[in-house]
């Protein structure tokens, strides 16, 4: 499945949240890899809020495809691994 920056997804949170916990981060912790990851990639080090990672890990708040492929970067995985399948 391919999708548009702008297209709206819902994240599968309880993924995220696994995969920030088995690298032993805090949120904080992502929130800075995610920077690293950006900075590495386009040289500049744009992140997620804390806030707006929490809601993703604990409502699945919607978010655009581009902030999806933000944090998959910090967690060096493929963003679809994180989008959330129907049904759950």
């Amino acid at each position: 499945m391919s999708y548009e920056p702008d297209s709206p997804v819902v994240p599968d949170g309880l993924a995220i949240r696994r995969r920030r916990r088995r690298r032993g981060w805090s949120r904080r912790g992502l929130v800075a890899a995610i920077a690293a990851a950006a900075e590495r990639e386009t040289g500049v080090a744009e992140t997620i809020s804390l806030n707006l990672l929490q809601g993703i890990e604990e409502k699945g708040e919607v978010i655009p495809y581009a902030k999806l492929c933000r944090v998959a970067a910090g967690l060096d995985c493929d963003p679809v691994d994180l989008v959330r399948s129907p049904g759950r």
